[in-house]
């Protein structure tokens, strides 16, 4: 989306911008759901990518903000019986699976951090709490749309949306430092002698791999946690998240595997890992 459009207080954007991009993990993990949990996870996607590309591509800073806040507005409205076009489409999933309210505020306080100001080497709380409300609280909708018994539902989003959002964090980071960001933890750039570095000084410095390794561990920690639930729940209610989950973790040993020596080519799992992940987790 266009900074300029940003400047209408009520964007809408095109079918097809709705829509994961075709042969994505996600899109072939939402591929295998029943029709009707489907277009609820769809609806869900199309609301996060649109206040995402608010926090990153929404102009000046007090206009991402202004925008925001008029999300934040839609979605009050949504659950006052008075849905604006835009997130109708959230109507049917709201009332069918009880989706909460504060999940899909908790997702625009995760975009409005970055669109505050540039997050550069946040504390380990800091950290988790934006990995709580930019994946988890997507994870803690999609749970309750794939049909996950409550209790073990949340659990599953809070592990595999912090495994999930870790990995992209260590897939990213030469990318996130191009924009002044920087998502690794100032705790852990500070054993390595970096107090307050800049985004491109900490993806330079020598040691920057120990760093990447210790929230490497982490993410595999919650990985650990997330097939752990899946191994115990139902499994049609699982095969969504068991494909992210698997898709995800060839992400996070391709980067292992490169290791952070600069000049760091970006990585993808090749497609017959791909593949094969789709083909063991897209049969019950």
């Amino acid at each position: 989306m266009s900074a300029g459009a940003m400047t209408d207080p009520s964007p809408q954007p095109t079918p097809e911008a709705n829509l994961p991009a075709a042969g994505s993990s996600f899109y072939t993990a939402m591929r295998l759901l029943p029709k009707s949990r489907r277009e609820a996870m769809y609806a869900v996607y199309a609301f996060c990518r649109a206040v995402d590309d608010v926090a990153d591509d929404g102009g000046p800073r007090d206009v991402r903000a202004a925008e925001l806040e008029r999300w934040r507005a839609d979605i009050d409205a949504l659950y006052a019986g008075r849905p604006p076009a835009r997130v109708r489409d959230l109507v049917g999933p709201v009332a069918q699976y009880g989706l909460k309210r504060e999940d899909f505020q908790a997702v625009i306080d995760g975009m409005a951090m970055d669109a505050a100001e540039d997050i550069v080497a946040p504390d380990e709380a800091t950290l988790d709490l934006y990995c709580d409300r930019v994946a988890s609280a997507v994870g803690r909708l999609s749970v309750r749309i794939f049909g996950m018994p409550e209790a073990d539902g949340i659990k599953l989003a809070h592990h595999q949306g912090r495994a999930l959002q870790l990995t992209n964090i260590l897939r990213d980071i030469d990318e996130d430092a191009g924009r002044g960001r920087l998502y690794l933890p100032r705790e852990k750039l500070a054993g390595i002698g970096l107090a307050h570095p800049t985004p491109d000084e900490a993806i330079r410095h020598p040691r920057i791999g120990e760093v990447c390794r210790a929230v490497a561990a982490e993410a595999q920690a919650h990985y650990d946690a997330t097939w752990a639930i899946i191994a115990r729940s139902p499994r049609k209610a699982t095969k969504a998240a068991r494909l992210m989950a698997a898709a995800y973790r060839l992400y996070l040993d391709a980067v292992l595997r490169r290791g952070w020596e600069m000049p760091r080519a970006r990585v993808k799992p090749g497609k017959p890992a791909l593949l094969w992940v789709a083909l063991r987790h897209g049969i019950v």
